[in-house]
């Protein structure tokens, strides 16, 4: 879990050059004080990569006023590819006798050390440009909705954010699932 030096700053200036070209994102917050931030906590180096390997394009949306955490979000303009046709649990992958997809989104998100999107993260993020407007990403599912079998994920079309339902066990070649890191 730990990267090369030559990979530690190659991800430090793709993160760095994201930051700059988008600063609506994130007004009023400097890099140095990110990538200090960053640089303290090298285990969250290791899942801003993850989230840049599997196509997330991480970016910094905000700074918690209570924890002073950074909050990266995957920015990418489509659900990142990397985390494409998964089904939404551990359950609901076993639940599945034939056709299973390789993974799934509740144990990738913990394996790459991030936490999926809640409705309302995934609404504060479409505040900030347009996302999905061609595929759709799971978002954090409320146990009563999980407990009977289905889960939520969203989309952007027709100006607006959809949140629709679907069985834990579907999964679809454009529906992944988008996370976020606090550092």
């Amino acid at each position: 879990m730990d990267l090369s030096p030559e990979k530690r700053e190659e991800l430090l200036r793709t993160l760095k050059a994201r930051f700059e070209k988008n600063m609506k994102r994130h007004e009023g917050i400097e890099w140095a004080k990110v990538q200090a931030k960053i640089e303290d906590n090298t285990e969250k180096l290791w899942s801003l990569n993850e989230m840049e390997r599997t196509g997330g394009e991480p970016d910094v949306l905000g700074l918690d006023p209570k924890t002073g955490q950074y909050i990266f979000y995957d920015c990418s303009e489509e659900s990142p590819k990397g985390r494409r046709s998964l089904c939404y649990d551990h359950e609901a992958l076993k639940s599945r006798k034939e056709n299973r997809p390789k993974n799934n989104v509740i144990d990738m998100a913990a394996a790459m050390g991030i936490e999926l999107l809640t409705e309302e993260e995934y609404r504060n993020l479409q505040k900030l440009g347009k996302y999905d407007t061609k595929t759709s990403s799971w978002i954090k599912t409320p146990a009563d909705i999980r407990k009977l079998g289905g889960a939520i994920f969203a989309d952007f079309r027709y100006g607006n954010v959809f949140v629709y339902h679907n069985g834990a066990e579907s999964y679809y070649a454009a529906r992944g699932f988008r996370g976020l890191l606090r550092v």
